[in-house]
Parts: C-alpha cells; structure tokens; sequence
C-alpha cells in the first residue's frame, strides 16, 4: 500500500491542476518515475529510460494512470485516486484518446525519449503537444515534515553503514569490496538498497568525482574517497567521507583541510532566500584562495528527495532563492589528477531560521 494518503496526493495534485490551469492546457503528461510517484503514489519503479512502468495523464477533470499488467494490481491498490487504463504498447493511442482532438497537452520533455514523442505526435494527428512550460518537480522542492523524515531515515541507515565499513576498511581491502559491503548493508539496516551507484575511489583515483569502483586495494598512505546512500520508502539520502590513511602526508592533511573549512565557509552563509550562487561561492572562493580553484569543478550541491540530484542546485550561477524546507548537500572537493582528491558531504534542511544539518556522525578529522 503506497505511504501516501489521499488526502495528501489529493493536495499535491490540486497544486498542479493550478499550474496547469495557468498555463491554458488541456493536460498533462508525466512520465518521470519520481514525478509520477509523488502525484499519485503509484510506487513502481523504471527498469531503464525505454522501459516504463507507466505515466500520469493530469487533466482539469480527471486523472489517469496508464500501465500494463504487471503493475495493474499495485496501481489500482497505491494510486485510488487514479483511473487505470492500459498503458502498454497502445499508451500514445490511449493519451490521444482522453484527450481528444482539440486538446493542448503539455509533457515533460526533460523525461521522454524521442521515440515517445514521436509515438504520441502520430496517435494525436494535429492535436498539439508541446513541452509543459513549467517544471512539475519544482512542486517537490519543499519536503513535508514526513518527507524529512523518511530521508533522514535513509540517512541514518547510510551513516551506520559507513560506522560499520570504517572499522573493516583496512589496507589490503578493495574498492569494490568496500562498495558491496555499503550495498549489502543497506539493505540488512532496513532500506531498500543504494539510492545511486555507491562511489569508493581510493589512492591517485580519489580524484575521479564519479569513480567507478574497482580492484584498487587500499594502502596506509592513501586516502579513499566514499560517496553513497540508502533508499528508505522511496526517498533517498547522499553522504560523502573521506577516509585518510593512518600516516597522512602533508599535501593530504591540506587539501583535506582545506575542503571542510569551504564546507563550513557554505554553511555559515546558506539559509531561507539565500540565492543559491551565493553558498556556491562561500566555499568556491575559500577554495580558490587556497590556490586550489582548478581542482573543485563540480557544483556545491543539489536537492535530495525521491530523486538523488533534484532541484535547487547550488551552484556559481543560480540565483533561486532556496525556499524552507528543502534539503540540499553541500559537498565541496578538491580533485588533483595523479595524486587523489577529497571530497566532504553534509545533509542540510533548509529552515525557518537558518539552516539544520541533517547528518548525526560526522567522521571528520580534524588536521
């Protein structure tokens, strides 16, 4: 049973009829996994971008759930507010169908393949279908408080998973070895698995952002860098440590150190209606001055929520201003190819006051 009321996809979906009233369309159609689950609380997953479990079809009057077989049972049981319709091979003939031929439908063009697109312009024939013009996520921004709750559950999980991994990383032990150890981990603690492809990146390959893990053993001299998350109910958490050798050179002690004063350098600034750019900036420019401005090319953060990477994104040039209740990572890095990188990574809630970080064990050094 989806963990949803009605009463408050009842509410969500009122929110958007607005947008969609505003905007003159005749519906819409949503077709990103997360989207769809926040509207009607239909909790299937994607398999992959070309395999959809369904879509939304959102009109003024009616709302539309279209899916095939496998997932009807689930639909009709988390998504009482929808009609369920067949949505397998014949899901553009059935959209066009409701429709009708003088309607306007909008569709999110950051989450539908060309092929799609293409399916639905020869079922409506001239009925118009153009990109919705505005974004349906951005109605997910601000958690409720049992949203936060649900994603500092997953967090939880990930914090105790890294507790656990800390005292059995030791030199000799892999990268991959590490990565399944969290995987694995997550699931046992209560979650549903990784939220993303858990990231361990150790020695010169720490200072690949995105490392995918391999057969690098650790060594006492060498720091590992650590990006991963739990999924619980639905929502995701993302933490970053990095772990140092138990002889740290100086050159490690300094980018490391470097990197947590940015850290602290953003939290001191971020806060409701902050401009995004301006928490970016705090720890970009403490990083620059350090003379490391090269090596942190990646944003400072992004929103965390039933997607990993969802909006606001903190970074040099977003002027939105970061509403309450939404929760954000702030994760500055140094990066040096050849030699190894770091990366930090705290869980914060944007709130009434000021800010609140999310995360409960920390595994910070202090150098």
């Amino acid at each position: 049973m989806t963990i949803d009321s009605g009463e408050v996809v009842e509410k969500r979906v009122e929110n958007l009829r607005k947008l969609i009233k505003k905007h003159k369309l005749t519906g819409l159609l949503i077709t990103s996994p997360e989207n769809r689950r926040y509207f009607s609380g239909f909790e299937a997953i994607d398999p992959s971008l070309n395999e959809s479990s369904g879509c939304l079809l959102i009109t003024l009057k009616k709302l539309h759930l279209l899916t095939d077989s496998r997932y009807t049972e689930s639909a009709l049981a988390e998504a009482p507010l929808y009609t369920v319709g067949e949505g397998g091979r014949r899901w553009a003939k059935t959209v066009a169908s409701l429709i009708g031929k003088t309607g306007l439908l909008g569709v999110e063009d950051h989450y539908l393949t060309l092929a799609g697109f293409n399916e639905l312009k020869n079922a409506f024939g001239q009925t118009e279908i153009k990109p919705a013009p505005f974004n349906p996520s951005s109605l997910r921004v601000s958690k409720t408080p049992s949203e936060l709750a649900l994603i500092v559950k997953a967090l939880r999980i990930t914090e105790k998973a890294i507790s656990l991994l800390w005292d059995q990383f030791k030199p000799g032990t892999t990268e991959k070895w590490a990565a399944f150890f969290l995987d694995r981990h997550f699931k046992e603690l209560g979650g549903e698995g990784p939220a993303f492809e858990t990231i361990v990146a150790a020695g010169k390959r720490a200072s690949l952002p995105h490392a995918v893990p391999g057969s690098k053993k650790l060594t006492s001299q060498e720091m590992v860098v650590i990006d991963c998350g739990a999924r619980y109910r639905g929502y995701a958490s993302d933490i970053t440590r990095t772990l140092v050798g138990e002889k740290p050179l100086e050159w490690q002690k300094l980018i490391y150190r470097t990197v947590r004063e940015a850290q602290l350098k953003a939290l001191e600034v971020i806060g409701p209606g902050v401009p995004a750019c301006e928490v970016d900036l705090a720890a970009r420019n403490h990083i620059a001055q350090a003379g490391f401005g090269d090596y942190f090319g990646h944003s400072l953060g992004h929103g965390v929520g039933l997607a990993v990477h969802e909006e606001p994104s903190l970074n040099s040039v977003s002027k939105v201003p970061l509403p309450v209740g939404a929760v954000v990572t702030i994760e500055p890095g140094i990066y040096i190819p050849g030699k190894g990188g770091v990366r930090l990574e705290q869980l914060v809630e944007i709130t009434e006051n000021g800010r609140k970080i999310l995360n409960s064990d920390l595994h910070f050094y202090e150098f």
